[in-house]
């Protein structure tokens, strides 16, 4: 089969697709027959720090990774501000349909036109849907990332005009992962929220904060939209060491925390499906928490040898500064799932964003 890019279009292959599950990739597709013709332009993405590609390297915040062991294995070693030894979900995205190699944060200031044409990341690692959670860390809030994607159309608009950056957007791919901060930062971590919201009132904060933030990009011209759900909460080093179980016994996930991940995750899920209208968008649901934990639990299959502590010093609790320059670094990265006690490895990225090609490959066949 001809390999093309996954979101070229000479017809309309949308048409045939209404709502199916892919079992191998993990992702759940919305989609509507009023999708034809989609060249993609640009990739653009928006989250924290599993995508964010260092825009925290521009701001105020103690969350920032532009300091080694970060970037170990991106080319030249170079520590970009990635949570993570190398390349990112959106890095694999973007290459893979040959957009381009790797995709900037927005706040580079050395980015050209034809930088800012293929793509750029609004994300800020430590964000999420809730704008406290944010506020806690002093990082971009997601609200903030849609003025900065405002920001970025008029840019466009200065440099080619608006018919063309019009078109340039309703035909980028818009990709979306955050979530977890606000359960493990803010939730968990303050009692702010607990003060006012139970468990189930602020799942329902944060799903109409998605609807909303989704709906903006609806409205701002976006036509392909995939969002990531929560992975397995339970289940970083850094969690499961302070499980109280893992202290004299075997180093075990919180399954309580993955439990509230996977009612999470089913409640998104069907808010996306009600979302949809027939002339509405394709929205892409990415199931991070499959992902993962099929790794977590059959790590053998997939090359890694260890599971339950990062990559960076005693892999129990660093993360952040706390793993720099003096921190100890396993010999090979890519048998850790973890690079540091929360943060996945390049590998793991890999294989999450290996998931997604079976649907991808699936929509260029059905063109």
């Amino acid at each position: 089969m001809i390999r093309l890019n996954p979101f070229i279009s000479r017809g309309c292959f949308y048409n045939y697709i209404n709502s199916i599950r892919n079992p191998v990739g993990g992702v759940i597709l919305y989609v509507h027959n009023s999708l034809c013709s989609l060249p993609a332009a640009a990739i653009l993405v928006f989250g924290d720090s599993t995508v964010d590609s260092g825009n925290n390297n521009y701001i105020a915040t103690p969350f920032k990774a532009n300091f080694p062991p970060y970037g170990i294995d991106f080319p030249n070693h170079i520590p970009t501000g990635r949570f993570s030894d190398g390349r990112l979900v959106p890095d694999f995205l973007a290459h893979y349909t040959r957009v381009k190699d790797y995709v900037p944060p927005y706040l580079d200031p050395t980015l050209t036109v034809d930088d800012l044409a293929t793509g750029v990341c609004f994300a800020s690692a430590a964000s999420g849907f809730d704008p406290l959670t944010a506020q806690i860390s002093a990082v971009i809030p997601m609200q903030k990332q849609l003025e900065y994607f405002q920001d970025y159309k008029t840019k466009l608009e200065n440099s080619i005009g608006e018919e063309k950056t019009k078109s340039l957007i309703s035909n980028a791919a818009f990709f979306i992962s955050a979530g977890s901060n606000d359960f493990m930062i803010n939730y968990f971590g303050t009692t702010f929220r607990r003060q006012t919201y139970t468990l189930s009132n602020y799942e329902q904060l944060l799903l109409q904060n998605i609807q909303e933030f989704i709906q903006t990009l609806i409205d701002k011209g976006a036509r392909l939209i995939g969002l990531v759900g929560l992975p397995p909460l339970g289940c970083s080093p850094a969690v499961i060491s302070l499980n109280p179980g893992s202290a004299f016994g075997p180093r075990q996930c919180n399954e309580s925390l993955s439990q509230i991940a996977i009612d999470f995750n089913q409640k998104l899920q069907s808010q996306l499906k009600a979302m949809q209208t027939d002339q509405g968008p394709t929205i892409l649901y990415f199931d991070f928490y499959q992902s993962l934990t099929e790794m977590l639990q059959k790590p053998s299959q997939f090359g890694f040898d260890e599971t339950n502590t990062g990559c960076c010093g005693s892999g129990l609790i660093e993360a952040g500064f706390a793993c720099n320059v003096g921190s100890y670094v396993c010999p090979d990265p890519s048998k850790y799932v973890f690079f540091d006690s929360i943060h996945p490895t390049e590998a793991t990225y890999n294989y999450v964003f290996k998931k997604m090609q079976p649907v991808i490959d699936e929509i260029i066949q059905g063109q």
